[in-house]
């Protein structure tokens, strides 16, 4: 069993280290150590954890049901504790980091708001700390995700890059010269609430036309649906598919009819990838990356997908052919990249923790030096020896000298 359960240090020491990683992850990651690290990305109907390597490659990885949302808190941490415990059985695991589907404040320690999951302002890294015994770090789950394809996927060698991830809704991450740009309060790169339509659908966050009614797996279901239910000509495909069952209709399963050529299918694919367009050239006006890199499980449906959104981009781009586009590609890590890019993230909090231990040490071995001599002073002091000669100060002078 690795010596990872074994560790026992827990003070102020690791809190403070921790609490000074958020402003200093610039090129950090060439001297981090190369030691294995645990990630985990909690969403609303998994939970991953995999041990990766400094490298990116995912040694081992375990999945399991998140458990239900009504429950409290501490149900998803139990998980959280028993997956990072049956790894460390095999490896010997340094830090632990966390991509959550939520709000995480720019302390990368209390989960502020996670719509899928019973976190309201919830101090996840020291609870967890506590029981683990490592270093744990959280992040937003597009963050780590968009870290991932930074180092080692889609996204290698850009300076200004932002990673735009279409699941259930629309997640963002933003990166500026290898730091991740979290904003004052931590909630910066939330680009699926931006308004892309006055008064259109509504969405749960409670507002009107955001982009993620229009371009998120929620949007591409819900117009599918719509028209199965009306029985339009145009779905029989998808309604033979599901044998009436409108419910059984996915996202996956469209993507799958685009690609055997159901019309109905592609076409809603590209009005998704149009909307997705019209937000990146939007995103470019305000922060102009030299990349996007779009991840999420609607990714998967690649150029049926990417191509229509490629085209909307260069429509509706601000000074349209006067500018140099921004490159737009696929993820390359697909769903595991949230999990790679928590672990790879942890590691840097290793890095930090290692050091503020050895500068501990140090400072006890230099105390320790100079109290050996402090007290061999008193010493001679109080027997009158004189070190440098060897004599004793406090004899008799011989009147013979």
């Amino acid at each position: 069993m690795s010596t990872y359960r074994d560790l026992t240090h827990r003070g102020a020491a690791r809190g403070t280290v921790l609490r000074t990683v958020g402003t200093r992850e610039r090129r950090s990651h060439l001297t981090a150590p190369r030691v294995p690290t645990v990630g985990i990305d909690i969403g609303g109907t998994k939970v991953m954890a995999g041990v990766v390597d400094a490298d990116g490659n995912i040694l081992e990885k375990l999945r399991t049901e998140t458990p239900d949302k009504s429950k409290s808190p501490k149900v998803v941490e139990d998980t959280i504790v028993e997956l990072v415990l049956d790894l460390s059985d095999r490896h010997d695991v340094h830090a632990v980091g966390i991509g959550a589907a939520g709000w995480v404040d720019a302390d990368r320690a209390t989960v502020l708001f996670a719509p899928h999951l019973a976190w309201r302002n919830e101090p996840l890294r020291d609870a967890l700390q506590d029981r683990l015994a490592v270093p744990v770090m959280v992040d937003n789950d597009a963050n780590t995700a968009a870290w991932a394809e930074w180092r080692f996927g889609a996204g290698r060698g850009e300076d200004h890059l932002v990673m735009i991830t279409l699941g259930t809704g629309i997640g963002g991450a933003i990166l500026e010269d290898g730091k991740v740009k979290r904003g004052k309060y931590g909630v910066a790169g939330e680009f699926g609430h931006m308004q892309v339509v006055p008064g259109g659908h509504r969405c749960p966050c409670g507002n009107r036309g955001c982009w993620e009614q229009y371009s998120s797996g929620n949007a591409l279901v819900r117009e599918a649906r719509e028209l199965a239910a009306a029985d339009s000509p145009v779905a029989h495909e998808m309604i033979e598919r599901v044998k009436g069952h409108v419910p059984d209709i996915t996202g996956p399963l469209i993507t799958e009819l685009a690609r055997e050529g159901d019309a109905m299918c592609v076409e809603l694919l590209q009005d998704i990838g149009q909307w997705l367009g019209v937000g990146l050239a939007n995103l470019a006006a305000a922060l102009d990356p030299s990349c996007f890199v779009i991840g999420g499980g609607v990714s998967a449906a690649d150029d049926l997908l990417i191509g229509p959104a490629r085209d909307a981009f260069r429509r509706h781009l601000t000074g349209r052919g006067y500018r140099p586009e921004a490159r737009i590609a696929r993820a390359q890590l697909g769903p595991e990249a949230g999990m790679v890019g928590a672990a790879d993230l942890a590691r840097l909090v290793a890095r930090r923790f290692r050091r503020a231990n050895r500068r501990r040490v140090e400072r006890y071995e230099r105390y320790g030096r100079y109290a050996q001599v402090l007290r061999a002073a008193t010493t001679d002091r109080a027997t009158g020896t004189d070190r440098a000669t060897g004599t004793d100060r406090t004899a008799p002078e011989d009147p013979r000298s």
